[in-house]
């Protein structure tokens, strides 16, 4: 596996990479503008999250924030001077590329949150596989205070937590603690604000230390299924099944157990 410092990606240092044990950091570095999502930063994660796809060597990814402000959302300034409806259709289409491509990644992507994330940022802790977040941290989809429904945001969180609760953040637009966040679904768990490194560092060593190929297989199969009816995703699981029996490391696997070791994963 490789392991490297934190180093910065191009484009002013907007998004730094961290890989060490099989796990890739990715750090929002926007700290001045709250770590909005501005166009080019969206842009770095998808070249980012596209490279990472290829490489074998990552196991999971963590998605984190340098300052007090995980992801305010899009960057305001940026929307205000799209003057353009097709300009600002085009954005909104690469946003909702990257934030697909995150879905689609055969890696699972842990948010670790500390501080507020809202709108866009709150879309993007919904759409991370996993979410762990210190007590002091707030969520919020607050666009109806200023006249703009949160309606991208609205995809990912009405997904991830009950109708009543997502319609409850989109109506008021108030800022819910970790703990409700944690109670509706949002997020995971809300760890102790110092609890916070050692949490999301367990639970990246755990997953990284599964089959690479099942986690993959099962991350795409459990999206998947979610699309379709009761009726077909069972004929489509039934279908994957096969191919995980007939996978080496499955195979690996239940050998292991039965002869009371520890497996050897072989990826495939």
């Amino acid at each position: 596996m490789s392991t490297m410092t934190a180093t910065a990606l191009p484009e002013d240092n907007i998004l730094l990479r961290s890989d060490q044990g099989g796990v890739a950091t990715l750090t929002l570095n926007r700290p001045k503008s709250g770590n909005s999502l501005s166009h080019d930063l969206v842009n770095e994660l998808q070249k980012t999250f596209q490279a990472i796809a290829k490489d074998p060597s990552v196991r999971v990814i963590i998605i984190t924030a340098n300052g007090r402000l995980f992801c305010t959302g899009h960057d305001l300034n940026e929307s205000l001077n799209t003057k353009h409806a097709e300009d600002k259709r085009a954005a909104n289409i690469v946003c909702a590329s990257m934030l697909q491509t995150m879905l689609d990644l055969p890696q699972p992507i842990i948010a670790k949150v500390q501080g507020v994330a809202t709108a866009a940022g709150c879309e993007l802790v919904a759409t991370c596989d996993l979410a762990i977040a210190s007590e002091s941290s707030k969520f919020a989809t607050p666009g109806v205070n200023i006249g703009l429904w949160c309606l991208s945001p609205q995809v990912a969180v009405s997904r991830t937590i009950s109708p009543k609760h997502a319609m409850q953040m989109l109506l008021s637009g108030k800022l819910i603690n970790a703990e409700t966040a944690a109670r509706f679904g949002l997020i995971n768990e809300a760890v102790p604000d110092k609890a916070l490194d050692a949490r999301v560092n367990e639970l990246t060593r755990d997953i990284a230390s599964k089959s690479s190929y099942t986690v993959a297989l099962g991350k795409e199969s459990f999206y998947r299924q979610l699309e379709m009816s009761r009726r077909d995703a069972y004929n489509y699981v039934n279908e994957v099944m096969i191919r995980a029996y007939n996978s080496k490391d499955a195979e690996e696997g239940i050998t292991a157990f039965l002869e009371k070791r520890k497996p050897e994963w072989e990826g495939r």
